[in-house]
């Protein structure tokens, strides 16, 4: 390819989350804290918001997908939180245990979760580097 013809990432559009059944996805997503932007049955798709961003990740029904674990090493999502030991109280009391423990790292603490069709997804916060946290 030439400079003429080569081509520019602007950003993310949505991540996509493959799933055996919408409605059991939507209601685990939402027991996760995450609010649904829309839902299109018909086509087998629904938008769950991060933040205040326009992209989000969006959940594709796949016929013949069942539950199963997740894969190692797989794939993960990775979302910004306030505070990720909060998330991991919260996600617990609602019934979604993290895949280990809390862990620390170079900026501040993640916990990990899998949905029922393996799908990996991390809650991390800027604790221990605020500067390099989003502004709420």
């Amino acid at each position: 390819m030439s400079d003429e013809e080569s081509y520019e990432l602007l950003g993310f559009d949505n991540v996509l989350l493959p799933v055996g059944d919408l409605g059991e996805a939507v209601a685990f997503y939402e027991r996760a804290g995450f609010t649904v932007g829309f839902r299109l049955d018909e086509a087998g798709i629904a938008l769950l918001k991060v933040g205040a961003e326009t992209p989000g990740i969006l959940l594709r029904a796949e016929e013949g997908l069942g539950r199963r674990p997740p894969h190692w090493p797989s794939p993960r999502v990775w979302l910004e939180v306030p505070d990720a030991r909060a998330a991991a109280r919260e996600l617990a009391a609602a019934g979604i245990p993290p895949l280990d423990e809390i862990t620390q790292g170079v900026t501040g603490w993640t916990v990990e979760i899998a949905d029922p069709w393996g799908n990996l997804l991390g809650f991390t916060d800027y604790t221990k580097r605020p500067a390099l946290a989003r502004r709420g």
